[in-house]
């Protein structure tokens, strides 16, 4: 078993939430919250910041910490066990483009229950869940600024 470690982003600009639409060799499709790999070197927060950029484009900053998923899957090798960090994170503007090379066909910022129906994977709605009540207390207590 490989075990792997990405980190990700519940990416809101006011009050929108970035999602991506995957589509992998007709094996895999579906709308994805960003996340990615760690990278020698890098923290938790800065691999998610990078991932985010990558993947959609959007220059975002972290906001708070959400929580841990776990899953795991099979590969032609292995089984992989992967661990991913989420943060609550601010983008600066609508702006997204999907990374093309990591087969991603389509992005952009969707209302809270249309983000939640979107999304493939259920932990990653669970996240959404969580990440957004995080974002309603952020916004009453400073007013959400970026």
């Amino acid at each position: 078993m490989i075990e792997a470690t990405s980190c990700g982003g519940v990416v809101i600009y006011r009050g929108k939430i970035l999602v991506l639409y995957k589509k992998y060799k007709n094996k895999y499709e579906g709308w994805v919250l960003p996340k990615g790999t760690v990278e020698s070197g890098e923290t938790y927060e800065e691999t998610a910041i990078r991932e985010v950029r990558e993947e959609s484009g959007a220059n975002a900053m972290v906001r708070q910490y959400i929580g841990v998923t776990e899953y795991a899957f099979n590969t032609n090798e292995d089984m992989v066990f992967k661990t991913v960090h989420w943060y609550l994170m601010a983008a600066c503007s609508y702006y997204s483009k999907p990374q093309r090379e990591e087969f991603f066909e389509d992005s952009g910022y969707y209302k809270y229950h249309e983000a939640y129906h979107l999304l493939k994977f259920p932990n990653e709605r669970q996240i959404l869940e969580q990440a957004y009540d995080k974002y309603n207390e952020l916004k009453q207590q400073d007013g959400w600024q970026f």
